[in-house]
């Protein structure tokens, strides 16, 4: 790949690619391009009337998210504040903040400006995705009011495992590490931990991880029991 492509090659070459493999284009009608915005579907202005350079559509045919592309030499941050004056243009006119790609063909920032700073993501998410998240968006409780399941996880201790990261989840961070030691129930606390998760519609879908096909087994018995 050229390291100093032009931002119109970026997108032709790289960027159309990369968004039509998460399920982006115009012929599904999930996307559009140079979507144009107007000084006045911006508060402020922007003095004349501006084009993003994606927009992507949800389900109801209104925009998810905009995607401010950057030729392949910059830094893709570069566009953030370009993107959020996009974004408050769609907000201010659809009534929904979308979420933020910021991206030079080479690496893909995603932004989702009510919660979390952009961060790395190694491609577009899907549409799928982006209505999951929106869903939460809408709908997530405050993690505080939702009570522990003592009949899953009764300890005191497994409580305060519990809650403080809870707390942290509606502090809007994003990476726990608990440590505990072995026959404390670490798996009971896991699983009190996504009950709660699930009930204040914080997540949709649980991933979880161990390195012994013997710890998985234990864990899908524990699971299924609660």
């Amino acid at each position: 790949m050229n390291s100093s492509l032009d931002e119109s090659r970026t997108r032709t070459e790289i960027i159309d690619s990369q968004l039509a493999h998460a399920g982006w284009s115009t012929n599904r009608r999930t996307l559009v391009e140079e979507f144009l915005l107007t000084a006045s579907e911006h508060d402020g202005g922007f003095g004349g009337e501006q084009f993003a350079d994606y927009v992507l559509l949800g389900s109801d045919g209104k925009p998810i998210a905009v995607v401010e592309a950057k030729r392949s030499s910059r830094d893709e941050i570069a566009g953030k504040r370009q993107a959020a004056d996009y974004a408050d243009a769609i907000k201010a006119k659809f009534g929904s903040d979308p979420f933020i790609f910021l991206t030079n063909g080479k690496e893909i920032q995603f932004w989702d400006r009510q919660r979390y700073a952009p961060r790395k993501v190694s491609g577009f998410y899907t549409r799928d995705d982006l209505e999951r998240m929106r869903h939460q968006r809408q709908f997530a409780e405050p993690l505080g009011g939702v009570a522990i399941n003592a009949d899953i996880a009764g300890r005191d201790y497994q409580n305060e495992a519990i809650r403080r990261v809870t707390e942290g989840v509606d502090a809007a961070k994003r990476r726990f590490l608990l440590v505990m030691a072995t026959g404390t129930g670490k798996t009971r606390t896991t699983i009190a931990l996504v009950d709660t998760l699930l009930r204040a519609k914080r997540v949709q879908r649980v991933l979880f991880l161990a390195d012994r096909r013997e710890l998985v087994r234990q864990a899908m018995s524990e699971f299924k029991s609660h």
